[in-house]
């Protein structure tokens, strides 16, 4: 199992970010608001993912700095849940003001992977079914 997140894995295309903010569909599970697309430019592949920790809720760069190292982690530990679905692009924004523990992001993002790959999953089988 490869537990690293290159930067193909990452999403920095401009293009690509500003297509996810404004064509890609969101959902909320605190402390996240979580931001996807699916990749149609790709064929196969990971998901491409994006952090962001607003300066609007955590004033001092250390700690979004802080928050974005953790997010990181947390996903690419647990991105293997996320195997055998389309590409797609994520964007990960933390929303919380308070200064979170790495275990209690890492449950969160857990959350949100499992719940992406069961939706993923189920609209695969509607697709296929019609």
């Amino acid at each position: 199992m490869n537990f690293t997140l290159p930067k193909s894995e990452r999403l920095h295309s401009e293009k690509l970010i500003k297509e996810l903010f404004n064509e890609g569909s969101s959902f909320f599970l605190y402390p996240f608001k979580v931001i996807l697309k699916t990749d149609s430019s790709r064929s196969e592949g990971n998901p491409m993912v994006l952090f962001s920790a607003p300066k609007k809720k955590l004033k001092k760069a250390h700690q979004r700095n802080l928050i974005k190292r953790r997010m990181r982690e947390a996903y690419r530990l647990n991105k293997h849940i996320l195997t055998g679905c389309p590409p797609i692009n994520l964007g990960f924004i933390f929303v919380s003001e308070e200064i979170m523990e790495f275990k209690k992001i890492e449950q969160s993002i857990c959350k949100i992977l499992n719940r992406l790959k069961h939706e993923i999953l189920h609209s695969n089988e509607e697709n296929t079914s019609d």
